[in-house]
């Protein structure tokens, strides 16, 4: 992770949600091949019930590089999002 993105990653813990996603994006317009912060962006638009924004994210980031950690991302993603309880199914 480049140290840009680390002091990056540390400013946008501290911030509220769309702010970060904001700061993220603008990030972005100058480094749009930074697979990292796709996927840093795709977490917290998971995280604000941005699912479809996030999925994008995660696709965008693999198109650029396919072995980034925006495949566990989306692994995890499709896991939450195909989670259904049987025993709501069956009276």
């Amino acid at each position: 992770m480049a140290p840009e993105l680390q002091i990056l990653k540390e400013k946008i813990a501290l911030l509220p949600t769309d702010e970060a996603i904001a700061v993220l994006t603008a990030y972005l317009e100058n480094h749009p091949d930074d697979t990292d912060a796709l996927t840093m962006r795709g977490m917290k638009q998971f995280g604000a019930g941005r699912r479809a924004a996030a999925i994008n994210d995660y696709h965008a980031a693999l198109a650029i590089d396919p072995e980034c950690n925006a495949r566990l991302a989306l692994q995890a993603a499709n896991e939450i999002l195909d989670y259904y309880n049987k025993d709501l199914y069956n009276p």
